[in-house]
């Protein structure tokens, strides 16, 4: 049910939650999780009267708290991996991008099963756009699913790739660099406390040093850290990712990453104040964002350069007590590579179009949306079908963009289909937690992660 106005929601959760001032009291958790957060959820997302939505919002974000599901940064974490205290396993980051609310379930079913500890959930500033899911939605979409499935304790929301596009900044570079700074006000704004900067575009390998070919990529990280700072609420210092080479481009070196560090360093040092700098630097291996679509539609193998990605996560360590490196693009790597990435000590993995293609390859995909959605593609898509490709590599490279426009088909599928694509989606996030060895890592958040609450102010629509 999607609410219509504030005295239809209002009516819809009373006796189940109530307000206490700025917070939210549990009535009956039974009611709340076989029903209401299902019509909180869905006025969130679908409702057309913004006022309702924000106030769903609200009720979501606050029973979530009063559940002890607290948004949380990974900072502690990734400072333990640092020094050292904390090895063996590698974070998972997920990106969502269709049918959130479920896919989120089937992550906290997999994490309960595994006693799986840190876990994170991220959303690109590029899927934040085709996707038509705005930091804030996310941020509900997924603290919704954890009430649904009975999670308790705290997740990670994390901007991923909040990038610089290389293109608009040539054109105007404080109209783009602005663009990013409202995304990452706004994600705060949200509850994510963990967000990855990319200014790798900025990298100019036209340069004949390595330290002047990162200028660029480094002097803006510190710029965007120095901001991230400013914002933090009290108390949570927000994990901050950087990258030295850009996904999909030529295989990342030592000499970068010092270069990189040495110069981001010093900017920072330039505010005059102590800054934390970043937890965990974004590295190339050989991977691309997606893989590479053959011409039958199919992924060709990729060869990733483990020896680069053990290197560089323990100069990371040792030099500069960072986490270590982090991977981008492995969702479509075959199954058999995943058990590396802990064994090379990769601090975290980035995982998305993977995800998607268990959505839209699965036999419980109804054949009738997928096939609108493809000819949506290739008529509203056409601008981006090259002449060598065919209609497989096509669909192949542009169907995450049939996310946002169909986000309402998606997610009012039949309960029965939805939960068949969350059970497929439950068993590869329970392979993969198994693989990068977060499985019985519980302990890991009780010791290190603290949950503090930080207020959000009440609605216009539920005062009064």
């Amino acid at each position: 049910m999607i609410y219509k106005d504030k005295n239809q929601l209002q009516e819809g959760y009373t006796k189940i939650i109530e307000l206490d001032g700025n917070d939210v009291r549990i009535l009956d958790e039974n009611k709340l999780k076989s029903k209401l957060i299902d019509d909180l959820i869905y006025t969130a997302v679908f409702s057309p009267d913004q006022t309702v939505q924000e106030a769903a919002c609200w009720l979501i974000r606050r029973t979530g708290v009063a559940l002890g599901i607290v948004s949380a940064s990974i900072q502690s974490v990734y400072e333990a991996m640092g020094h050292g205290e904390l090895k063996g396993f590698t974070v998972p980051a997920i990106n969502l991008r269709g049918i959130t609310y479920d896919a989120a379930q089937a992550v906290f079913r997999a994490m309960m099963k595994g006693q799986a500890g840190p876990v994170i959930f991220e959303i690109a500033r590029s899927e934040i756009g085709y996707t038509s899911q705005k930091p804030l939605e996310y941020t509900c979409a997924v603290t919704a699913a954890a009430i649904k499935t009975g999670y308790r304790g705290p997740i990670f929301l994390q901007g991923d790739h909040f990038q610089i596009n290389a293109k608009k900044f040539s054109a105007d570079a404080a109209k783009e660099t602005q663009a990013v700074k409202n995304l990452i006000w706004e994600a705060i704004e949200a509850g994510f406390y963990n967000i990855d900067i990319d200014t790798s575009t900025l990298v100019d390998l036209a340069k004949t040093s390595i330290k002047d070919q990162q200028k660029t990529n480094y002097s803006l990280a510190a710029e965007l850290t120095t901001m991230i700072r400013d914002l933090e609420p009290d108390g949570i210092t927000i994990s901050v990712g950087g990258e030295i080479g850009e996904v999909g481009g030529k295989n990342s070196t030592v000499e970068e990453l010092q270069a990189f560090m040495e110069g981001y360093l010093e900017e920072l040092k330039k505010s005059g104040e102590s800054l934390k700098g970043i937890s965990k630097i974004s590295v190339q291996t050989g991977t691309t964002h997606g893989g590479v679509p053959l011409a039958d539609g199919s992924i060709a193998k990729v060869k990733i350069d483990f020896a680069v990605l053990e290197k560089l996560s323990a100069l990371a360590r040792s030099q500069y007590g960072l986490a270590g490196a982090v991977q981008h693009g492995a969702s479509t790597l075959p199954d058999e590579a995943f058990h590396n990435f802990p064994a090379m000590g990769t601090a975290e993995i980035h995982l998305a179009t993977g995800f998607q293609n268990i959505i839209y390859d699965s036999p419980n995909f109804p054949g009738d949306l997928k096939g609108k959605i493809y000819e949506y593609l290739k008529k509203e898509m056409k601008d981006e079908w090259k002449e060598k490709d065919t209609e497989e590599q096509f669909i192949y490279k542009t169907r995450k963009k049939g996310f946002g426009p169909f986000k309402p088909d998606m997610w009012n599928l039949p309960a029965e289909t939805r939960n068949k694509l969350g059970a497929e989606l439950e068993k590869q996030f329970s392979f993969l937690f198994e693989k990068l060895k977060v499985t019985s890592t519980q302990e890991v958040i009780n010791k290190y992660v603290s949950s503090i609450d930080v207020p959000i102010e009440l609605p216009a629509a539920l005062k009064g």
